[in-house]
C-alpha cells in the first residue's frame, strides 16, 4: 500500500463523512481507532488497519435496492441469502466501492472489508482485526453480552476473541428468531475447533 499523507486521509474522511449519516460516521471513526490500536498491539501495519477500518462501511449508505443493483452492476459475488438479506450486502459491495471510489488496491484491505460482517474460517490477522473492531469499538452499547471481557480478549488472543464474538452473534440471532448466514456458523465452527482441539 502506498503511503497516505495527512492530506490523503483528510480527503477520504471528508468524502466518507458526506456519504454516511452522522451516527454511522461516528461508528466508522470508532472502528478506525480500534483497528489501529489492535494493529499496534499485534505488530501489524497500522495504516492498512486504519484504512480498512475507515472504509469498512463505505457501502452502508445505499438503499437495499441500490445495493442489489450495484452488486449486479459490479458483478459482486454474493449468495442468494445475501440478496434476500440486503443488509449483509454492504460488506462485499464495500470492497468494490473502496476500490472504485476510494482508490484502494490492497487486496487484503479489500478482503477485510468484505468479511467484516459475517467473518469466515481462516481469517487473516487484518480480517480478524476489522471484524473485531466493528464489534468492540467505543460507541458500541456496553450492554452487549460480555463486551467488557471481549474487549480485553481482543488485545490478548484474536482467535479466541473471534470465537467469542461469533458465539455472541449466533446466540443473538437465534434468540431474535432471524435467519443466519451460514458463513458465520462455518467461521464459528472453525474457531471453536481451532481453540479447543481436545473437543474434536
Amino acid at each position: 500500500m502506498k503511503r497516505l499523507y495527512i492530506e490523503d486521509w483528510l480527503k477520504i474522511e471528508e468524502k466518507l463523512k458526506a456519504a454516511l449519516n452522522p451516527v454511522r460516521y461516528q461508528h466508522t471513526l470508532g472502528v478506525t481507532y480500534t483497528a489501529a490500536a489492535l494493529a499496534m498491539n499485534y505488530g501489524l501495519d497500522v495504516g492498512r488497519a486504519r484504512l480498512a477500518g475507515l472504509l469498512h462501511d463505505c457501502a452502508k449508505c445505499f438503499s437495499d435496492e441500490e445495493k442489489r443493483r450495484m452488486c449486479r452492476e459490479y458483478n459482486v459475488p454474493v449468495t442468494q441469502f445475501e440478496l434476500d438479506h440486503p443488509a449483509l450486502l454492504h460488506s462485499k459491495l464495500g470492497a468494490y466501492v473502496a476500490r472504485d471510489e476510494y482508490g484502494v488496491e490492497d487486496e487484503e484491505i479489500l478482503s477485510a472489508i468484505s468479511w467484516h460482517t459475517t467473518g469466515r474460517p481462516q481469517m487473516t490477522r487484518l480480517e480478524q482485526i476489522i471484524y473485531l473492531a466493528d464489534y468492540i469499538e467505543p460507541n458500541r452499547d456496553d450492554e452487549l453480552p460480555d463486551l467488557t471481557e471481549i474487549r480485553k480478549l481482543a488485545f490478548t488472543d484474536l482467535d479466541r476473541c473471534c470465537e467469542a464474538v461469533m458465539a455472541a452473534c449466533i446466540e443473538f440471532i437465534q434468540r431474535s428468531g432471524k435467519s443466519m448466514d451460514s458463513m458465520t456458523v462455518e467461521a464459528y465452527n472453525y474457531y471453536r475447533k481451532l481453540n479447543h482441539p481436545e473437543e474434536a
